[in-house]
């Protein structure tokens, strides 16, 4: 393994050198089935033919041209991306490259939205505690878990935590004279694979409607396709009883299946807040990953993918739940993102799996997070439970 890295990841001892569908190799040949995806990149797997085939063809024609112009290719990704999101109400896409980039692009975009209307003073942004929304310092402070904030302050001021879950306690945070808007994961990845209830959205939703507070949700590690809609925040629209609609959704980690992508989408108040000059990305939406994001979107806005991520997810709770094994606590999750509670290290099982060719991640320090590739079949998620029950 290198040694000029920065000292920042603890790395696993294996370095890969390809992949194929859900199965990565490493420089010994050995193989590993993975339930990770990169952390929710890889959503077609690894080498899926007609993204390998799409990126090739882009980059023999032109990988990057500057946003003073126009893709051809960058325009029908925006299209396609607006379309797929077009049920929760959004209008406008901005491109950049991660989700931190693209969380940062929602507080602007919020921040401009209340200063426009109601004047200066009204800049707050109200996160969720165990929320995670990147890694700069502004995504950071936007983030509710102290862990990640050790040795980096000072942090942007104008955030608020509130606990997730507490109506109460939301109603008293929205204040209208202060907040701009509401950044809530609709299920939070980091902290655990922790979906919120159905009735504090609805709440959230009806509280920043009747305050006229942008209600913005981090879809980073949920949407495209992950939950088994395009986004999750989908799945609380029903159920709230009335036709909430986001103000303001982030997407990144699978829209491109692997090259690096970010979006801010804005719905009917914030399609028209940003102004030339008020926000830019040297990289954002360049041809290359917007002919990737092609494919993804292609493949994965369709009802009868997303019914079969739900269908592979259901195969693996209902797995794990029939074991009633007594080393297992909690299993929570939709679709093809999954968290696991168990009594133990879950780093230690961690990396008993690698071992094993079983690639898994942990939520926590006694959380397994599954979030295999969509393209995994239900064989080879057999294999993976089986060889996680063996180890438990």
């Amino acid at each position: 393994m290198s040694s000029v890295f920065m000292n920042t990841y603890h790395r696993l001892p294996v370095t890969f050198t390809r992949g194929e569908g859900a199965w990565l190799f490493d420089q010994a040949g050995k193989k590993y089935l993975d339930f990770t995806s990169g952390i929710a990149v890889n959503s077609l797997g690894h080498a899926y033919p007609a993204l390998a085939e799409a990126i090739r063809e882009q980059a023999a024609k032109l990988i990057h041209t500057s946003n003073y112009y126009q893709s051809d290719t960058a325009a029908v990704f925006a299209e396609k991306l607006v379309a797929a999101c077009a049920g929760a109400g959004m209008k406008k896409v901005f491109l950049a490259n991660s989700g931190a980039e693209a969380n940062e692009g929602a507080i602007k975009l919020a921040r401009k939205y209340s200063l426009k209307k109601y004047g200066s003073g009204r800049h707050r942004i109200v996160t969720l505690k165990g929320s995670f929304h990147g890694r700069t310092i502004t995504a950071l402070s936007a983030t509710g878990q102290d862990r990640f904030h050790k040795d980096f302050g000072p942090f942007t001021e104008g955030f608020l935590f509130v606990p997730p879950g507490d109506i109460d306690a939301l109603d008293r945070a929205l204040d209208p004279s202060a907040t701009a808007g509401l950044l809530v994961e609709a299920i939070q990845g980091e902290s655990g694979i922790v979906p919120q209830r159905e009735a504090y959205i609805a709440a959230a939703a009806k509280l920043c409607a009747e305050r006229d507070i942008l209600l913005m949700f981090d879809e980073v590690q949920s949407g495209v396709g992950r939950t088994g809609t395009f986004l999750a925040c989908e799945q609380y629209q029903d159920a709230a009883g009335f036709s909430f609609r986001p103000d303001i959704i982030t997407l990144a980690k699978g829209l491109a299946g692997g090259v690096p992508v970010g979006a801010v989408l804005a719905g009917g108040k914030t399609e028209h807040v940003f102004e030339a000059g008020d926000h830019a990305s040297t990289f954002g939406g360049n041809p290359l990953a917007a002919a990737a994001g092609i494919v993804v979107l292609e493949t994965v806005a369709r009802t009868e993918f997303l019914a079969e991520i739900r269908r592979k997810g259901e195969q693996i709770l209902s797995a794990i739940k029939s074991w009633n094994h007594p080393r297992i606590g909690d299993v929570r999750g939709r679709g093809l993102m999954t968290g696991i509670d168990i009594d133990s290290d879950a780093s230690a099982f961690i990396g008993a799996a690698l071992e094993q060719g079983l690639l898994l991640i942990t939520a926590g320090p006694h959380t397994i997070r599954l979030l295999p590739p969509y393209i995994i079949t239900g064989e080879e998620i057999n294999q993976g439970l089986g060889l996680m029950r063996e180890l438990l």
